[in-house]
């Protein structure tokens, strides 16, 4: 097939949401990253996003709604908890994982009993999803493993003739995935995946609102052996170059990028063609706006090795960064 990227004019998004009416594929913007979408509920229509993406059939898919009552027909049971936090931080990027209505295909839940589901704070997603009338399905449009794109050029260069329809939609005003909380567990809100959204600020929810009774808490190495949300389990945002991260002092950093630049990184030797990240007085949530682009951007430069500079920011934001940054790296972390 041939890709068209498109305006998201009116009468193009109508044109998109044709397609997914049809069991095809259109990739569009959301605020955190582009999504690669299908209708949620057709499991022939989710069946291809798997094999477009190259993605594991266990790895859970994200439905999006546009509406806060579409969230009562996926899933058994709205309590006042999940209520809260849809309330409280929809649109936006928030995840909440509940036990699934029969209604969900499985192929849409990596087989499990649990949906994840969000609203998306983006005007092209949101009209999208009401113009195709059901859930979209959307994991990242790109090919399994590789940086998640923030850019419709991004997609564009992982799946070119793989999609009928990518809405052009501008930069992703995020930059990195939506946190993701698991809401199965009485007394217990765990977050499966780190995001803008804080365990700090689902804490003060719950504290404004008098459910001081619940905890907040991350998921760990276990968990991740059976995901009920995307990111766990499998290796993502990786770059094509080799990457590393180093930690440590502004001047024990910059002196090892040097060194590595004149000596070479293991096996690569030297005079290698190093790219480097470096967010230097940015805030974390600048930083994560653009550091999916900035391994797209390197790699279209031919770099052969990555040098990433972790956060010295200890808030929660920076600590997702730095979960992407581990994930990108295949956790190769080096201390100076």
């Amino acid at each position: 097939m041939k890709t068209q990227i498109l305006m998201p004019t009116v009468e193009n998004i109508k044109k998109a949401s044709e397609v997914i009416k049809k069991g095809g594929l259109v990739a569009f913007p959301t605020e955190t990253v582009y999504g690669l979408g299908a209708n949620g509920l057709n499991e022939a229509a989710v069946k291809k996003i798997y094999e477009t993406k190259g993605r594991p059939s266990d790895n859970p898919m994200i439905l999006h709604i546009a509406e806060y009552e579409d969230l009562r027909k996926l899933v058994k049971e709205v309590n006042s908890v999940s209520e809260l936090l849809s309330e409280t931080f929809w649109p936006g990027p928030l995840t909440l994982v509940l036990k699934k209505k029969d209604k969900v295909p499985s192929m849409a839940t990596g087989g499990l009993d649990t949906v994840a589901v969000r609203m998306p704070a983006h005007p092209v997603a949101l009209a999208l999803i009401k113009e195709s009338g059901t859930p979209i399905a959307a994991p990242s449009a790109n090919l399994s493993g590789r940086p998640s794109p923030t850019r419709a050029k991004d997609v564009l260069n992982d799946l070119n003739n793989r999609v009928e329809i990518i809405l052009e939609g501008g930069d992703c005003e995020v930059g990195i995935e939506s946190t993701v909380v698991d809401l199965t567990k009485d007394g217990e809100i765990l977050i499966l995946r780190p995001g803008l959204v804080t365990k700090g600020e689902i804490e003060e929810a719950l504290n404004t609102c008098g459910y001081e009774n619940i905890t907040v808490g991350y998921a760990n190495e276990e968990d991740a052996l059976s995901p009920k949300s995307p990111g766990m389990k499998y290796t993502h945002y990786s770059p094509k170059a080799e990457m590393i991260i180093l930690k440590g002092s502004k001047e024990k950093v910059l002196a090892e990028i040097e060194r590595i630049k004149k000596e070479g990184y293991l096996g690569l030797g030297s005079g290698n063609k190093t790219g480097v990240i470096y967010f230097k007085d940015l805030d974390a949530k600048q930083a994560v706006k653009q550091f999916f682009a900035k391994l797209r951007d390197l790699d279209e430069e031919g770099v052969e090795l990555i040098i990433s500079v972790a956060p010295d920011k200890t808030d929660e934001v920076a600590y997702a960064l730095m979960n992407r940054m581990l994930k990108a790296s295949g956790y190769k972390v080096i201390k100076v």
